[in-house]
C-alpha cells in the first residue's frame, strides 16, 4: 500500500514550515520512545537519529532560502510486509 503524502508546488515559506513540522513530529516520535526505554542501545540509536533528522533539516531550510521561485515537493510512505 502507498500513501501519497505530499505532492506539490509550494512557497518558500509554506515548504519551511511543511518540512519542519514533518521532521519535528518524527523527533517528538523519538524523544517519546527515549522517555520510556532504559535499554541504552535503543536509547544511542534513536539520538543518533534525532541527530541525523536536525541536520537534515537545517539542510533543508539551507537549500529552501537559496530558492526564489516556488518548490516542488513529493513524499510518498510504501508500506510493505
Amino acid at each position: 500500500m502507498n500513501i501519497n503524502l505530499i505532492k506539490g508546488s509550494f512557497t518558500a515559506g509554506e515548504a519551511t514550515e511543511l518540512i519542519t513540522q514533518l521532521i519535528q513530529v518524527k523527533i517528538k516520535f523519538h524523544e517519546n520512545k527515549i522517555s520510556k526505554t532504559h535499554n541504552e542501545e535503543d536509547i544511542k540509536m534513536r539520538e543518533k537519529r534525532i541527530k541525523q533528522l536536525q541536520e537534515d533539516l537545517y539542510n533543508a531550510r539551507k537549500h529552501i532560502g537559496k530558492r526564489q521561485n516556488t518548490i516542488a515537493i513529493e513524499s510518498e510512505i510504501f508500506l510493505s510486509e
